[in-house]
């Protein structure tokens, strides 16, 4: 496999995630379907958390490792340190951040809060439509740092002669960025209005864009401190825009059906991922 074909396969592996996105597109579904589908989406989010955490720990615990018993130096350990919980703090409390002012700052004051509580039904859509795309780009952007976590795994393999695990690392990255398009679009089955095919191509390009870009940079160069900083601001990002999820489907459907959904979406992501696990990644 030369060069070009490895950044080919490493923009598939990305955009595979268009796939997942036109169930944004669904009409005529119930409240308890639409909560269901927001529960898949937030399980498969559940996952991904599970797995960045993972990742980006263990690369972090391995140099305080070898730190402690002499083999590299302190300071490095402390670098990857500062990267897994500076990283956190930027996914979690950047977001946070970021919310409060756009919510603050940006939504007209006929949409406020209060007056929302005293509107009509349809005030309380349009509100209610505002977040749900403000939910749907803030998991977009919390995936995307994901993938680019994994991009630079498909580069890296490639940088190291493994062509054989770059392949296997394609296809089951690929195959899981199918259930991260169902992520992004769950919030979007119970807005009023539709996404337009330009909002999805941008929540797609946020999310899965990042797998091209990391396979080209991995592919070049590789940091142990920028994967884990990327994997624990993804990770951070993702427990930020769960909790968001969980709230607004308690609004759509009983308890029974969200647990029921999440247990869906988590087997969905731990069976993807099992491509690349049974690869012997």
């Amino acid at each position: 496999m030369d060069y070009w074909q490895l950044i080919t396969l490493g923009a598939i592996a990305g955009f595979t995630i268009f796939l997942g996105l036109p169930l944004a597109v669904m009409k005529n579904l119930s409240a308890k379907k639409k909560g269901f589908l927001n529960a898949v989406a937030l399980g498969i989010l559940i996952f991904l958390i599970i797995d960045v955490f993972s990742h980006g720990y263990e690369s972090a615990s391995d140099a305080a490792t070898e730190a402690l018993a002499g083999k590299s130096p302190a300071g490095n350990a402390v670098i990857d340190l500062v990267a897994l919980f500076g990283g956190i703090a930027i996914g979690l409390l950047g977001l946070t951040w970021f919310e409060h002012k756009t919510m603050t700052k940006n939504v007209p004051q006929i949409l406020s809060l209060e007056n929302i509580q005293k509107g009509d039904d349809h005030l309380r859509q349009s509100f209610n439509d505002t977040n749900a795309y403000r939910l749907a780009m803030m998991i977009a952007v919390g995936i995307g740092a994901h993938n680019f976590s994994e991009g630079l795994a498909i580069g890296q393999s490639y940088a190291a002669g493994e062509i054989g695990l770059a392949i296997l690392l394609i296809i089951g990255f690929g195959a899981h960025n199918t259930t991260e398009g169902f992520g992004i679009a769950g919030p979007l089955t119970g807005v009023l209005k539709k996404p337009t095919v330009r909002f999805l191509l941008l929540a797609g390009l946020v999310g899965g864009g990042p797998t091209f870009v990391g396979t080209v940079l991995g592919s070049l160069v590789f940091s142990n401190v920028a994967y884990i900083l990327f994997l624990s601001i993804a990770g951070g990002a993702l427990i930020y825009v769960s909790m968001l999820m969980y709230n607004a489907g308690r609004k759509q459907t009983t308890n029974n059906v969200i647990m029921l959904g999440i247990f869906v979406g988590v087997c969905a992501g731990f069976a993807t991922d099992l491509i690349v696990t049974l690869g012997g990644a």
